[in-house]
């Protein structure tokens, strides 16, 4: 699972890796703020009237993004997009770069997910106490259950909250280590002559889910965060 280990760029592999140690998981991170910048540098330049292919690009998901704030959170959570969609072009495209060869898959790494679900459970916490103030605990009282069931429910609801970043990092970085084994795994088989065109037609087709899952697992993580700022925005049941 060598393809999985941070690096640093500068030095010999196992040297210690500090807070500021450039390695190969910055790096790459840093490319993927890059693509983002780009899409948007070079899509919004012209802005043609009929749209070339970087500006479709943009605006396409600039709009799929937008309609999911709006549907999932609603109008008045419109003014969190900038900060969703950040969050959903950076692990698309950190998801994307990942299926380059000889690239690096920082959203593999729990350090790099946990940060990002840290940052939204963080997030929106906050603005559902900000916003709510003291009936934002409303979210953990089911007040539509029977009286004897609310207390259990509600240290049910308040566990459940807590687990929330937990089960936002993992899902994310399991789905892309699971990916990247399967494909190293019949990539070692490709190596058998007996059985290398079967490993290498496995390997086209598992190349092919895992560009979707790619894109699944940042849509999930992206809607993930609206469905919780709904909670915090309204938090009655």
């Amino acid at each position: 699972m060598d393809q999985f280990i941070v690096r640093p760029i500068f030095g010999e592999n196992g040297d210690p890796v500090h807070w500021y140690t450039v390695t190969n998981a910055t790096v790459w991170m840093a490319v993927a703020v890059l693509c983002v910048l780009g899409l948007f540098v070079l899509g919004t330049r012209g802005r043609a009237i009929v749209p070339g292919r970087i500006q479709s690009v943009a605006e396409l998901a600039y709009g799929f993004v937008y309609k999911m704030v709006e549907d999932v959170t609603g109008r008045d959570a419109v003014k969190f997009f900038p900060y969703i969609f950040t969050l959903f072009l950076f692990i698309l495209f950190a998801n994307m770069l990942a299926l380059i060869p000889m690239s690096f898959s920082t959203t593999s790494h729990i350090a790099v997910t946990a940060v990002l679900a840290l940052a939204v459970f963080l997030t929106v916490t906050i603005v559902g106490f900000v916003k709510n103030g003291a009936a934002f605990l409303g979210l953990f009282w089911v007040s539509s259950a029977p009286l004897l069931l609310r207390p259990v429910l509600a240290v049910i609801e308040l566990v459940s909250y807590f687990v929330r970043p937990v089960s936002h990092s993992i899902r994310l970085a399991g789905n892309i280590l699971a990916g990247h084994a399967v494909l190293k795994v019949f990539a070692a088989f490709a190596a058998v002559t007996v059985i290398a065109p079967v490993s290498v037609v496995a390997i086209s087709a598992i190349y092919a889910l895992e560009v979707l899952v790619a894109f699944i697992q940042a849509y999930v993580f992206t809607i993930l965060t609206c469905v919780y700022l709904k909670d915090a925005l309204h938090p009655s049941h």
